[in-house]
C-alpha cells in the first residue's frame, strides 16, 4: 500500500499515534479493510435497519 494513502487513511481515522507506534499493524488493518470494502451490503431503503431493532421484547 502506498505510504501517502496509508497516512491519509490513518489521519482520517484518527490513528496517527497508532501508525507511529505500530505501522505494520495499521498497514495490515488498512489493507484488510480495503480488500473487504466491496463485501459490505448497503440497504436499498436508507430507513431500513440491517439487523432487528434493538428493543427489549422484539423478536423473542
Amino acid at each position: 500500500m502506498d505510504q501517502i494513502l496509508l497516512q491519509a487513511l490513518s489521519r482520517a481515522a484518527g490513528l496517527e499515534k497508532a501508525l507511529k507506534e505500530f505501522p505494520d499493524d495499521v498497514a495490515a488493518a488498512a489493507a484488510q479493510a480495503l480488500d473487504n470494502a466491496g463485501a459490505v451490503k448497503f440497504p436499498a431503503d436508507p430507513r431500513a435497519e440491517p439487523w432487528p431493532p434493538m428493543r427489549p421484547g422484539v423478536g423473542l
